[in-house]
């Protein structure tokens, strides 16, 4: 990481010798200008790094591979200042293994019309040499995402930023650990999935452990670090009246705490990005983990519940997207419907596991029985999610490829008071409408549980489907049942076709 702790991505400038070392001190000087115009709105979650003009296919070729091994770097954004004969980016390309961004600009923004002669026609010739770019790119199929712009806009940065996020959950999930504790649910069909292809697609190794290996750690926490997190229980949430020390329950949140305690220290030394459990793999366990889970993903851990992986890893890539945003993202599952009086909507929660980094006041600390499972009863966060836009974006596994299915949402205040229902939750409006979200998310094979997100937007969700270069189907505002049905018809052969002989 950079020493801001932020990310890196390496700004790239092409040009070549044919201008003479004159122009091309004055390309560096501009190429320079650019990567500060771009650090210098406040508007990118990365730090930019300038790197020296590149001129010549070996210095291509390396810096490329220098960007593949630099942990820091999650991904590059070329340019071409002058015309940059791309026969010199063939190999480079061919070895780049981070995403790429094609930033078409050029440092002026006007035209000196009064002035304007052939000199700096040659030196401010992006228009020329970008097209040169873009040409090789598409000749030897590179995936990449192109922003046209003058580099000083704040909507072409703030479209550079969405990639950026974009980047930056890509390089989590790769490489990330994911902990399976125990199997997923029993007879359900769409938790399941290919654990190899998701390593060679998104990077992620995802392995089990026992409960029991859990249980040991849990076991093994100590009075005085349970005290230390109850404290802070008390102080960030509203504890419930038989919560508090001396109250009837409080051993249950204590109990709580041991499980945080001891799952924290589970994923720490194990290196883990994300996790799962299963309410029918609980080993040892007393309770069933909610708080201690609500708690890790607001730490940035991915989840899923009953074993499901793929929502779990999903979950962590888009946590490290939305990072630094002050908006919230979360596991979730379509519960039931509203379909009226009123506009229709969706009440989604889940058992226990909501993240707290969307509720829209402080949350309430309460236990209550779960009726599955065969434990005790288990503590968790109670709240409403925060109104405004989100997506919520699920994972399958289709057999032949994974799809992503995303549906833009508003975030509602719930109609009326939910007094007895004793988790969080969130209520909110899909567009174009319930039945038409609900149609085309069924037809699409969606998965009932996704990953809710009001930091991240659908264009940031589209650049990273293209850097894991996996199907992505989107239901919004302009989406009807007749048109979605054909996009999965075309994206079906399409992909057949891609894929080749393996």
């Amino acid at each position: 990481m950079s020493p801001a702790g932020k990310p890196q991505v390496w700004f790239l400038t092409g040009s070549q010798h044919l201008y003479g070392p004159e122009t091309l001190e004055q390309v560096a000087r501009q190429s320079q200008q650019i990567q500060r115009m771009l650090t210098e709105s406040g508007r990118l979650s990365a730090e930019v790094v300038w790197q020296p003009v590149l001129t010549d296919t070996t210095a291509i070729r390396d810096v490329m591979l220098a960007a593949n091994t630099d942990p820091s770097c999650v991904g590059v954004i070329a340019w071409m200042h002058t015309f940059s004969p791309a026969k010199m980016w063939i190999t480079g390309l061919d070895a780049l293994r981070k995403p790429l961004l094609h930033l078409h600009t050029q440092l002026n923004e006007a035209l000196p019309w009064s002035t304007i002669d052939m000199d700096f026609m040659n030196l401010n010739q992006a228009a020329h040499g970008d097209r040169e770019f873009g040409f090789i790119q598409t000749r030897i199929g590179v995936p990449r995402k192109t922003v046209a712009g003058h580099a000083s806009d704040p909507l072409v940065a703030d479209r550079i930023d969405g990639w950026v996020r974009a980047a930056t959950g890509y390089s989590h999930l790769n490489g990330m650990k994911l902990a399976r504790f125990g199997d997923n649910m029993r007879g359900v069909a769409v938790t399941e999935g290919d654990k190899v292809e998701a390593e060679l697609r998104f990077g992620v190794s995802v392995n089990t452990y026992g409960v029991n290996d859990l249980v040991e750690l849990v076991d093994a926490v100590g009075e005085d670090e349970i005290d230390v997190l109850v404290a802070e229980y008390a102080d960030v949430y509203r504890l419930a009246p038989e919560l508090h020390k001396g109250a009837e329950r409080h051993d249950s949140l204590r109990y709580g705490a041991r499980i945080e305690a001891g799952l924290r220290r589970f994923l720490t030394e194990g290196g883990f990005g994300a996790f799962t459990t299963n309410f029918e793999d609980l080993g040892g366990l007393r309770q069933l983990p909610g708080l201690a889970v609500q708690r890790l993903m607001a730490d940035g851990y991915g989840f899923g519940g009953e074993g499901d992986w793929k929502t779990s890893a999903l979950l962590a890539a888009v946590k490290a997207m939305g990072a630094g945003t002050g908006r919230g993202t979360s596991f979730m599952e379509d519960y039931t419907y509203h379909f009226g009086p009123g506009e229709p909507k969706i009440l989604g929660a889940h058992m226990l596991e909501v993240c707290p980094t969307i509720a829209a006041d402080r949350p309430s600390c309460e236990v209550h029985p779960l009726g599955i499972g065969g434990r005790e009863d288990p503590v968790r966060l109670v709240f409403d999610a925060a109104a405004g836009p989100a997506v919520v974006v699920g994972l399958a596994d289709l057999g032949e490829r994974f799809r992503l299915v995303a549906n833009e949402v508003e975030v509602v205040p719930p109609d009326e008071p939910l007094p007895n229902l004793p988790v969080a939750r969130a209520v909110w409006k899909p567009a174009p409408s319930l039945s038409t979200s609900a149609e085309s998310w069924l037809t699409a094979g969606g998965p009932h549980h996704t990953v809710m997100t009001q930091a991240v937007g659908s264009d940031t969700l589209r650049d990273f489907a293209t850097m894991v270069n996996t199907e992505l189907v989107v239901i919004d505002r302009d989406t009807t049942t007749a048109s979605f049905s054909d996009r999965l018809r075309w994206n079906q052969a399409y992909f057949r076709l891609a894929q080749g002989l393996r």
